[in-house]
């Protein structure tokens, strides 16, 4: 099956091969493979990430439309079916290469990580502090804190959650970030019990 062929294609003529190919016309199958062929290499080659990942999701679009061929009824322009045929077989591919881990042959792998961190995080040093200072909060205060400030509900959702009233809420929180920013001013003062 050689890609080739006539850039006047139209639509029709792809939908009627396309029809003539499903009731087992093998030459309707060249035609209509080599008049769709550059269409659908270029949708795939604008969403794969490279070249050879392009030439294989139009091999598996092609797969998955031969197989599916015999079920074709014409309602929607064959250009149209086969291409989002290749949009699910991008999008399959997709969610494949996410779903598995990244394999990586570079012996110090903590390094890499390392560099790959972003930088205009807290380092671990600040978020072991972070974590010590919330740790260091009265229970109540604590609960409060880190229902509205980290799991961001709000102070209805987290009043529920805490089974006391909203005011309770808006004070514990009031209290414990001012005891938090204490702690950072002056980090010899640690427990925060105030």
């Amino acid at each position: 099956m050689s890609p080739a062929l006539s850039e006047d294609v139209t639509d029709d003529d792809l939908t009627t091969w396309a029809l003539a190919a499903s009731r087992g016309d093998a030459e309707a199958v060249d035609r209509f493979i080599r008049g769709v062929h550059s269409d659908v290499r270029r949708y795939v080659g604008r969403l794969a990430d490279d070249a050879q990942t392009a030439e294989d999701l139009t091999q598996e679009t092609f797969l998955r439309a031969l197989t599916s061929l015999h079920r074709y009824e014409g309602r929607a322009p064959a250009r149209l079916w086969l291409l989002s045929i290749a949009r699910r077989a991008v999008i399959d591919s997709i969610r494949y290469k996410t779903s598995r881990p990244r394999v990586s042959d570079l012996a110090d792998w903590q390094d890499v990580v390392e560099r790959t961190q972003p930088t205009d995080l807290p380092g671990f040093d600040e978020g072991v502090l972070l974590r010590t200072l919330i740790g260091a909060l009265p229970d109540d205060r604590r609960e409060a804190f880190v229902l509205t400030q980290l799991l961001d509900l709000s102070y209805e959702e987290a009043a529920r959650a805490a089974r006391c009233p909203v005011g309770t809420v808006r004070s514990r929180v009031f209290r414990a970030r001012a005891a938090l920013a204490r702690s950072v001013r002056h980090p010899e003062g640690m427990p925060i019990a105030a």
